[in-house]
């Protein structure tokens, strides 16, 4: 039976994926990556033009996926405050159910590839900063861009933690107790 038309693009990604969760991170090479999939490197090519594509695969589903949560908070939910606190909740449970990304996400998985996808992943943070500022402001946060940049440096440390602890210290453990130093 044929594959339907991305079908096998969603396998590569997921198998990479997969291969960035393991504990004891190495660079992922093409050929690694086709081994595990039991193609060749030619095959990979004909669904991505390069490496760093498959990088922009997983960047794209880690954006849609953060940003439609995102937007779901901010659509459900009046007070700021409590949208702030439940987008860094959402930021930090994502990272524990998709470790794999949070290699993307710190940037782990991107050294040596090329620097468009820190930048991209900078972007992310950024955006994802200027959503917790525009809820602190509808909650008239006194000083809402200090508190935003607190809260996503806190979010992307614990993401760093989890996996410098070859993903042991999940993100989200602690948080509710956090939560009220990260408000005061």
């Amino acid at each position: 039976m044929p594959r339907a038309k991305g079908e096998r693009r969603l396998e590569i990604l997921k198998a990479l994926a997969h291969m960035l969760e393991a504990p004891r991170w190495e660079k992922i090479t093409t050929a690694a990556l086709a081994a595990r999939l039991d193609v060749s490197e030619a095959a990979l090519y004909r669904h991505f033009a390069s490496k760093a594509q498959m990088f922009e695969g997983l960047i794209e589903f880690i954006e849609s996926s953060v940003f439609t949560l995102a937007n779901k908070i901010t659509a459900d939910e009046a007070d700021g405050r409590k949208q702030a606190d439940q987008l860094v909740e959402m930021l930090l449970a994502f990272a524990e159910k998709n470790p794999g990304m949070v290699r993307v996400m710190t940037g782990d998985a991107l050294v040596g590839e090329h620097e468009r996808l820190q930048a991209r992943m900078n972007q992310f943070f950024d955006r994802f900063e200027a959503t917790l500022k525009q809820a602190l402001r509808a909650a008239a946060d006194g000083d809402a861009a200090a508190h935003a940049a607190t809260l996503l440096r806190y979010a992307i440390g614990a993401l760093h933690q989890f996996a410098k602890s070859g993903f042991a210290r999940r993100p989200t453990e602690g948080y509710a107790a956090q939560r009220a130093f990260l408000a005061a």
